[in-house]
């Protein structure tokens, strides 16, 4: 018996540009988000480690490259950002951007009960109804910008590295 699946070209089809007016809504939907983030009070960098920790969870390439270089920008350290990954077991953090760190992860992780309670928990200490509700927000819309990237497979092209400085 022969298989019949298709073979995959490689190209992927980029779903933002196929489908131009559901990515705009999407992009709407970020915008809003943005607002609502700064609404309740969210610092930048806060918002820019949910993006990055939720981009790292989800594997997608384009907006780790895009959110770690807005970080960097707002004043992000680059230890920090080496870190992330492993945030629970360093002091770099503070207990709000641990308490929405955990509700991202949460956020990303739905089915797993046991991460979503402790999510709440910390966040219940520290985080406001208003900065909940964004954090949520934020890791959702994250979620899907990831789905549109990792599903078009959209390219993370090279930037050149600065010139030596002569210190």
């Amino acid at each position: 018996m022969t298989d019949t699946a298709p073979a995959t070209t490689g190209r992927r089809v980029f779903v933002d540009k196929q489908s131009p007016e559901a990515y705009r809504a999407l992009t709407a939907t970020g915008e809003a988000v943005r607002g609502v983030a700064a609404a309740a009070g969210l610092e930048r960098l806060l918002v820019e480690l949910v993006n990055i920790r939720v981009s790292q969870i989800n594997a997608c390439a384009y907006c780790l490259n895009l959110h770690t270089r807005a970080a960097l920008r707002a004043g992000e350290t680059t230890q920090r950002l080496g870190v992330l990954p492993a945030w629970r077991d360093t002091e770099l953090f503070t207990p709000r951007e641990r308490a929405a760190l955990a509700l991202a992860e949460a956020t990303t992780r739905p089915a797993d009960s046991v991460l979503q309670e402790s999510a709440w928990a910390q966040a219940r200490v520290v985080l406001s109804d208003d900065e909940i509700s964004a954090v949520i927000w934020v890791a959702i819309t994250i979620n899907a910008f990831n789905r549109v990237s990792v599903m078009s497979k959209h390219p993370v092209r090279a930037v050149p590295a600065p010139p030596p400085s002569s210190a």
